[in-house]
């Protein structure tokens, strides 16, 4: 993938430490330090949650990144959610974008509501995305995110201020410029730059039941953009 970048590895947090009561105890790992029953466990999730999926395109995504959060629950130390991510760097009307992509993610719906997964991909995140502006100030990072299911896109507001596209306000031509070089370097002809939309041959929609968008559901602004 020529998109990546050659900068240092993400860096890996330790164990979060679990307070008083915690169902989750989180942290970021290499993925090369996954042993195989973590990812026999992971894709165990993945299926559960995720319709036509394959365990040779779980193992293919995987191997593209760099980190990934993981989410053990502390009776039996077992995966109960997982989040995988990778950086991206393009070049855009001659400055350099780097992007932070989310691949795979999945939490197991009894832990849902659970901040851990959310909490550490941001300390995660930002600390990198600072790093890297410290030592090229004239970089611009962004969070690259594809979302199979609106909760997924309804964390944009919770960590941005900004961000594209949205409901509220039209897509910059310069941000939209950079959607498309990432949606392209990711992508290829899976990406359609006119409407913003990854279609995927083989695609792996979320299982009926895991994030219906019902009449309720539409109140909500980004809930109904997302749906369109």
């Amino acid at each position: 993938m020529n998109s990546l970048t050659d900068v240092p590895s993400m860096s890996t947090l330790p164990p979060s430490s679990a307070s008083l009561g915690a169902r989750l105890v989180g942290s970021v790992v290499p993925r090369a330090q996954l042993k195989p029953a973590d990812r026999d466990r992971m894709y165990e999730l993945l299926s559960t949650y995720f319709e036509g999926t394959r365990r040779s395109q779980f193992e293919s995504d995987l191997a593209e990144k760099e980190s990934v959060v993981i989410l053990r629950d502390s009776d039996q130390c077992l995966i109960q959610g997982f989040s995988t991510m990778v950086r991206m760097e393009v070049m855009v009307d001659s400055k350099s974008i780097v992007a932070f992509f989310s691949g795979d993610t999945i939490v197991a719906a009894e832990f849902w509501g659970e901040s851990i997964l959310s909490r550490l991909w941001s300390q995660t995140v930002f600390a990198e995305a600072e790093s890297i502006v410290a030592q090229r100030p004239s970089t611009e990072v962004y969070w690259f995110l594809i979302c199979s299911g609106y909760k997924t896109y309804r964390f944009l507001p919770v960590f941005f201020r900004e961000f594209y596209p949205n409901p509220f306000s039209e897509t910059p031509d310069y941000m939209q410029r950079i959607l498309n070089t990432l949606g392209s370097a990711k992508f290829g002809e899976c990406y359609d730059p006119h409407s913003g939309v990854v279609r995927f041959p083989d695609a792996t929609p979320l299982r009926e039941g895991v994030a219906d968008i019902t009449d309720r559901r539409l109140n909500d602004p980004i809930v109904a953009f997302f749906k369109g």
